[in-house]
Parts: structure tokens; sequence; C-alpha cells
């Protein structure tokens, strides 16, 4: 294992790879938030056999280079497609495998669209093509919390107090059906400190919640052109996921050589909620497509 950094739009982006690069066809991990980081993600390298994992923190938090005081305009979809590409590049990676988890299979998408040489297959886990169709979702699922909880979160939305943390704990509720319904293991509790001691990419491009989305990316979606992805994507998604079998189905139709596979015990992260079969199946998914 080791770890590093590159320069990036005048920062860098850290970077750890698990095995050595030139062990099989490497995968890299997209974290989610935006703006969360590479932590919550780890179990991941239970797949480095014969195969590098690498992982980074993107731009914006964790390990690499937090830019505050930048505003929308500067955090885009784009931003992040150019810091993998550069990633990419820096580590002179020629074919690759790409694993997103929530907003990172947004970006696994966008990236893939761009027709990147050496690109093999996409992993897309607990991901959509909208980001308005997944806050639609979980808006739904938001509907289905106790009344007092949901009249907790509209009293301080509508005041604008998401540092509240009366706030917090409802969101929690939501988050503990929706997001991983087992006690947070460490490496998944430190990227939610993460976000929590820096929020600017999050607040920005989501918003306040996983189902108050009113940042800049909140009109984001790439269905109409999920035609254009030439490699074999496999979806991966909980039965209780925020990323419902509604935005899974989205996928399976739109993507032409996709495969899904759906975790009965797990909502938004079953790579830690049902992580034995989790890493056979998308193991086995990944030899099969070297």
């Amino acid at each position: 294992m080791r770890d590093g950094t590159i320069s990036f739009s005048d920062g860098e982006t850290w970077y750890r790879i698990t095995r050595s690069l030139d062990e099989g066809v490497p995968l890299i991990a997209l974290h989610g938030g935006p703006g969360a980081t590479h932590d919550y993600l780890l179990a991941l390298t239970d797949l480095a056999e014969g195969r590098a994992v690498v992982h980074y923190d993107q731009i914006g938090n964790g390990r690499s280079t937090h830019f505050p005081d930048r505003g929308a305009e500067y955090w885009t979809v784009d931003l992040f497609v150019e810091e993998l590409q550069s990633l990419v590049a820096a580590l002179g990676i020629g074919e690759h495998h790409v694993l997103g988890q929530s907003w990172g299979g947004f970006l696994a998408e966008a990236y893939a669209l761009t027709q990147p040489a050496g690109l093999r297959s996409l992993v897309l886990a607990d991901t959509a093509a909208s980001w308005a169709d997944f806050a639609a979702e979980a808006g739904k699922l938001r509907a289905q919390l106790p009344d007092d909880v949901q009249a907790t979160l509209a009293r301080h939305e509508e005041a604008g107090t998401y540092d509240d943390p009366e706030y917090a704990a409802a969101c929690q509720v939501f988050y503990d059906r929706h997001v991983c319904r087992i006690p947070y293991p460490p490496e998944v509790a430190a990227s939610f400190e993460w976000l929590e001691r820096d929020p600017t990419v999050y607040r920005t491009m989501n918003g306040p919640s996983e189902f108050h989305i009113i940042g800049s990316c909140k009109d984001w979606q790439v269905k109409d052109r999920l035609h254009e992805i030439r490699v074999p994507a496999l979806l991966v998604s909980g039965r209780h996921d925020e990323a419902t079998p509604a935005l899974q189905q989205v996928l399976l139709d739109g993507i032409p050589n996709a495969d899904w596979v759906l975790f009965e015990e797990s909502s938004h992260m079953p790579h830690v909620e049902e992580r034995e079969r989790y890493m056979q199946v998308v193991g086995d998914w990944l030899a099969a497509h070297d």
C-alpha cells in the first residue's frame, strides 16, 4: 500500500493504492458526497486480489486541498471528471475498472461519457442517472418517516438552521433507515466526520441533507445519454436504499450492456451491510470483465 498526491486545479489530490498497479486491471473507487472522503469505501480493499484498488479523496475535502471560499461556479461535475482524468494520467494507468458509489456513480457515468481510453467497465453502486430523480425518490422515503421527525425537518429547512443538533438528529432517523442500517463502522463514521468539518462541496452541489437537495447540481442528469455508455456496467443497490429500485431500473433500461444485483438486507452501503456477498458479486463480475 502506498499513498501520495498529484497536482490538480492549483491544489492537490490525495490518493492511496492497495497492491501494485502492475497486477491485473486496477479498480478506481469514486466516493460519494459530493464532498465526502474515501474512508467509507475502504472495505473495497477486499477486492485487491490480483489487482490494485485505487482510492482518492476528491478535491475539496479529506486529505486533498480544501477550497472553502469557492462558490458554485467552481464546484461542477466537469471539475471532478477532469480530476479523475488527471489522476489516471498521473499514475500512468492504462486499462481500468471504475466503481462509483452514490454521487461517485454520477461521476462515473459522466466520466464514461467522455469515452476514456482504457476504461473496461463500470460498477454503479447505489446511484442514479438524475439528481432530481434521486431527490424525488428520497422525498417518497422521507414521507414515510414519523410525523414528528418530518415536522422537525420542515421547521429547520424553512428557517435554514441546518447546523442545529435537532435537525441532525432528525436526519439521522432517515439515514438509519436508508443510508446504513448497521452501526457505522469506524471508516464510515470517519467520512461523516470529514463532511461535518467541511461541508462546502456537499452543501454547494447537493444541499444540507440527502433528501433536501437544493444545491447547484440539483438539475444534473444523463438519462438521455445512457445509451452512449459503451462499456459493461454492473448496478448494485440495497432493498432499503435511498437510491431506490426505480432509479436502478432507469439505469438498467438505458445502458446497453448492464446487469443489476439487489442486496435484500442493505440500504445505501451494501459494501459494509452485506460485505461478504458484495465482494463476491463485485469481485466475480470484475474478473469476468478484465
